[in-house]
């Protein structure tokens, strides 16, 4: 950053029609909290009412004007849009700004390149940025040339990153490097499967929820580690793995994951591979959810509709409201404990409750299974996909057989069928 200074920042949303005012309102929240943690310095914030968004600058010619007066008032170094802009869009919006412009993909892949620590995640943030910067890499390299760097030209890898480091190079070398990123990272994805598969055995409960939860202060309370922890977004980005020994004696496996937050695009997330690969593998979702946070129901809502996106959401979960000490409305803990009976009430950080947690995390671990199968019809392809994401069902294989898709898999044993249980 220029003269070790916060970036001046302009922050822009759109109100498209049918969309509440506070929702909008929300999302800027957000992306104001997403580059502070990058560490910008929000100076203004600009919302635009429209039906649709306009395809050569997102916002239309008017409101352009306004922001780019906006702009030069405030000395703003930076306008990041709450919308992904395309690359059209960005170089316009460049050329009539005269100053940095990002939209919330890229202030989170910024952000990506800050928390990397691992080999692994450098190299997977680096491609993360590559792909993404690819379409917008003539002009913008240009301009910031000028800036020397920044918000959104960090780099996973040494003190420069992708937009320092290659402004005059082509697309082909760029692509020559995403090759050579790749086969890094299938290297190390072959030794991470070797250890997977040597606890392939072991019961292994993943750790979910909104960025910024408290899934690392979790897994530090629940298995006395020393997991990085920080009050901000994204400060974990590799999947870490820790041991737990339960009351029975039986040993677990838990796994924190990088977080989910509003508008990350599922094709971003998924260049995290190992995080993803490791969430496969578990037997069991802890779904947590800041309960002090003033909108824990739209996060909510929102790392359900991720696990559906990535098709992940049959997995059985544990709904866990986090912080309640720090909630003061106990009204609000009576009405969610009735509205979901199931859940539970917990804090990391002072450890009230988790006994509760270990308690049914150990009554998952100790489930036995039966093993079954259903037939569908090759015209039943939707109800297949129904079934397969039913929760609390493990699918083994599917196969064809006299013109039948047949899937077997495993369901939790009812109390008249437990001496037919079988392992995992």
């Amino acid at each position: 950053m220029r003269d070790d200074r916060p970036e001046l920042t302009i922050i822009v949303g759109v109100l498209l029609k049918g969309v509440p005012h506070w929702e909008v309102d929300d999302n800027l929240d957000e992306l104001e909290q997403l580059v502070m943690t990058a560490g910008g310095e929000v100076v203004g914030r600009v919302v635009q009412s429209r039906p649709s968004f306009d395809s050569a600058t997102l916002i239309g010619t008017g409101k352009l004007q306004e922001l780019a007066g906006l702009v030069e008032a405030l000395s703003a170094d930076l306008v990041v849009f709450d919308d992904d802009l395309t690359p059209a869009q960005s170089r316009n919006l460049q050329e009539k700004l005269e100053c940095k412009i990002l939209d919330r993909s890229g202030i989170i892949l910024d952000i990506f390149a800050m928390h990397a620590r691992t080999k692994e995640a450098k190299i997977q943030v680096e491609v993360a940025q590559l792909e993404y910067l690819l379409p917008r890499l003539t002009r913008r390299w240009k301009h910031l040339s000028r800036q020397f760097g920044g918000i959104g030209t960090r780099g996973p890898v040494g003190s420069k990153g992708p937009g320092e480091t290659q402004l005059e190079i082509d697309k082909r070398v760029i692509g020559r490097r995403l090759s050579q990123l790749q086969d890094q990272l299938t290297k190390i994805e072959v030794s991470r499967t070797v250890r997977r598969h040597r606890r392939r055995d072991i019961f292994k409960t993943a750790l979910i929820g909104y960025t910024n939860a408290g899934k690392s202060t979790l897994l530090n309370a629940l298995t006395r580690s020393n997991v990085f922890v920080e009050d901000r977004l994204f400060a974990t980005l590799d999947p870490t793995v820790r041991g737990l020994r339960l009351e029975d004696g039986n040993r677990i496996l838990l796994i924190d994951t990088v977080g989910f937050i509003r508008k990350l695009p599922v094709g971003l997330l998924a260049s995290f591979k190992s995080t993803l690969e490791e969430s496969r593998q578990a037997d069991l979702f802890v779904h947590l959810v800041d309960l002090s946070h003033p909108h824990w129901e739209g996060q909510m809502a929102r790392t359900e509709e991720i696990l559906r996106e990535l098709k992940l959401h049959h997995v059985p979960q544990v709904l866990t409201f986090n912080k309640i000490d720090q909630v003061e409305d106990q009204l609000l803990i009576e009405g969610l404990s009735r509205q979901h009976p199931s859940a539970l009430f917990i804090s990391a950080s002072r450890g009230i409750r988790l006994y509760e947690l270990v308690d049914r995390i150990q009554g998952f671990a100790n489930q036995k299974w039966v093993r079954d199968s259903r037939s569908f019809k090759t015209d039943q392809l939707y109800g297949l996909e129904q079934f397969e994401g039913t929760i609390g069902i493990k699918i083994l294989s599917r196969t064809f057989s006299d013109g039948m898709i047949v899937v077997d898999y495993l369901r939790p044993a009812r109390p008249d069928e437990i001496e037919n249980t079988v392992e995992e």
